[in-house]
């Protein structure tokens, strides 16, 4: 066995009796361990941002994307609301122990469903290290034990911040083994993490689809997932093209690094020029590069003000995750078009439609096969925090057995409870 595989199996051991010493914790011990992280984080502040300079300094020498680079960053006020979102995780309901049904079949037998912690997450992810806080502090609110794993791009920010978290661990007298880091980058760790079936009873990934089709593909243990973040957004002919304008700006510009920003804008023909008009002239404005199908381009070459700011689209364009200020726009004849586009070339994320027409609307609602769907609204709202979730350990795609932005609940299983006076079966 390598130093290294030996390494993280031990890790794997530790986590696993963490998670025993965790199933007997009380809601008020775990939200103590989570109010002690909090205060562990804000204590540690210089620390964390000195170690997230050199993340950046090395970042900015590599020459890593300005959105890259966003993801990356840690500031007083981000450490600040870290901090607070831990905090606020520990105010939110525990699901763990909750009577999902109760009921007595004529045997008598009293039988339970109850929720109870997963046991060992594993987390793989890259770039924003504020996952680090995000997934620790869910899955101990949970019972859970997690075994983490950062990207080489922000070790010794994840380091930083973990260190406190153990602190805070420690302070609350709960097992420091309850959350640990790999402090290596080496790609070897993740395929020993992908064998760890004894002691990982669940791996999530989040990053890059070459990240996630690796794990996919060696991971013993079920894998939590979302692959690609092409969120679209429908503008239908009964859209209020003020709102419309809105609506996109927000969820092309507001943090176009993120996995819920629009990436495509399917526009009704008989509001393309409406469209071009309002939302188009403003999202060149806001330096968004306006990659069209033919008849989207053919409309926008007219408006002369903006024109430096179109281009062709090429039929990836529609597949693409730009992650940065560049979206892809086509225009369809209407709402069964724009299903069919969505169905053919959308990830199941989030995807929503513009429209003052209801019976549109619901039926939009009703047939997108993602996890957030979404009328008059921008796809930035697919969040754990925004949905009043707290924070998340991610956006799943899946189906099974978490889908949307995964918090406290999807990080809890159920075990069925009997109690019986002595039944046996004849």
């Amino acid at each position: 066995m390598s130093d290294l595989r030996d390494t993280i199996f031990k890790c794997g051991r530790r986590a696993r009796v963490a998670a025993r010493h965790l199933a007997r914790s009380s809601t008020a011990q775990r939200n103590a361990g989570v109010l002690a992280m909090a205060d562990a984080i804000l204590a540690a502040e210089s620390d964390i941002l000195a170690a997230n300079a050199l993340d950046l300094a090395q970042g900015r020498e590599k020459g890593l994307s300005g959105a890259m680079l966003d993801r990356l960053t840690l500031n007083a006020r981000r450490v600040t609301a870290m901090a607070e979102g831990v905090r606020q995780v520990a105010a939110l309901p525990d699901p763990v122990g909750e009577v999902i049904r109760r009921w007595t079949p004529p045997n008598q037998l009293e039988i339970s469903k109850v929720r109870v912690p997963i046991g060992v997450v594993g987390i793989i992810y890259e770039s924003r290290p504020n996952v680090t806080s995000d997934a620790a502090v869910l899955c101990l609110k949970t019972g859970n034990a997690t075994i983490l794993r950062g990207g080489s791009e922000s070790i010794r920010s994840n380091m930083a911040i973990a260190s406190a978290l153990s602190t805070g661990l420690s302070h609350a007298g709960l097992p420091a083994d309850a959350i640990q880091l790999i402090p290596v980058t080496d790609r070897e760790a993740v395929s020993y993490l992908c064998e760890m079936d004894r002691y990982l009873d669940v791996i999530v990934p989040r990053g890059g689809k070459g990240l996630i089709e690796t794990v996919v593909r060696q991971a013993r243990m079920p894998v939590i997932k979302h692959y690609d973040g092409i969120c679209a957004l429908y503008v239908d002919a009964a859209a209020d093209q003020a709102m419309a304008e809105a609506i996109v700006l927000n969820a092309k510009c507001q943090r176009p690094g993120v996995c819920n920003a629009v990436e495509t804008v399917l526009v009704q023909r008989d509001v393309l020029d409406a469209f071009m008009q309002h939302t188009g002239r403003a999202l060149a404005a806001q330096g968004v590069q306006l990659r069209c199908d033919p008849e989207a381009f053919a409309a926008a070459s007219h408006m002369g003000a903006f024109a430096d700011r179109v281009v062709p689209a090429v039929a990836q364009d529609f597949r693409t995750e730009f992650l940065d200020l560049v979206l892809a726009l086509k225009v369809v004849g209407g709402l069964d078009e724009a299903l069919e586009h969505i169905e053919e070339h959308g990830s199941r994320h989030s995807d929503g439609i513009i429209t003052s027409d209801s019976a549109i609307a619901e039926r939009f609602l009703q047939e997108v096969d993602s996890a957030t769907v979404y009328w008059n609204a921008s796809t930035r709202f697919t969040d754990g925090g925004e949905f009043g979730f707290g924070a998340e350990i991610g956006i799943s795609t899946d189906k099974l057995h978490a889908r949307g932005p995964m918090a406290l609940e999807e990080l809890t299983t159920y075990k069925y409870q009997l109690r019986g006076t002595g039944q046996i079966r004849e």
